[in-house]
């Protein structure tokens, strides 16, 4: 796809099982339903924002409105790349990449949710890998980070698999009980040693710009 003003929903980046990019209407619908029927036991939070204790159709709606601001709120200078995660050609969850004064800084920060019934099968680590290439072979970052609260075993796997090292603890507000955030960083050398999963990415050039690139 060639879009001259907004170039980034020809961006994909493809991995030996995933596709990854920004999705059409009815594949965002479908995402949002997938949000709606579950992202975990709702008997924990895994997430600093407690978007998945609101209802079913409620929870749905907003995974639409956030992809939609997301892209309305886009500059060189803060964006959130937020992208639906495709297995065999079905919405899995979705992977973002963000970059606030990216051009100067050159750190990005990642976030990721996949559907119940498509965890534990070693997506989330493909999926973030993708990104990861996106950011150090595309874009030249130095760095990336990322975060788990406490107890969120499974994203805090992911970043350990890819090479990060923890990087301190932050105190978080946790539903209305006070939690702990274990913060990972990851420079550009760590990357290439645990660099395992193979990536092509088409269209970025065209999407530079908005990067901040």
């Amino acid at each position: 796809m060639t879009l001259t003003h907004w170039p980034l929903h020809g961006l994909r980046l493809r991995t030996p099982r995933l596709e990854l990019r920004l999705p059409g209407l009815e594949e965002l619908d479908a995402l949002a339903e997938l949000s709606a029927d579950g992202v975990h036991d709702p008997g924990w939070m895994p997430f600093f924002v407690p978007w998945t204790d609101l209802p079913p159709a409620e929870r749905a709606r907003s995974v639409m409105q956030f992809h939609w601001r997301t892209l309305a709120g886009w500059t060189p200078h803060d964006w959130t790349l937020q992208l639906a995660v495709f297995l065999d050609g079905q919405v899995a969850g979705t992977q973002n990449i963000s970059g606030r004064d990216f051009a100067i800084v050159g750190e990005v920060s990642t976030g990721s949710w996949l559907g119940q019934r498509y965890q534990g099968q070693g997506i989330g680590t493909e999926m973030r890998a993708a990104v990861l290439d996106l950011a150090f072979s595309g874009l030249r970052a130095g760095s990336a980070v990322s975060g788990a609260l406490a107890g969120n075993a499974a994203s805090a796997g992911v970043s350990r698999r890819l090479g990060y090292q923890p990087n301190g603890l932050i105190r978080r507000r946790v539903r209305d009980a006070p939690g702990q955030e274990q913060r990972f960083t990851l420079d550009r050398d760590r990357w290439q040693q645990y660099r395992t999963v193979p990536v092509e990415t088409d269209g970025l050039g065209p999407c530079l710009p908005d990067f901040g690139r």
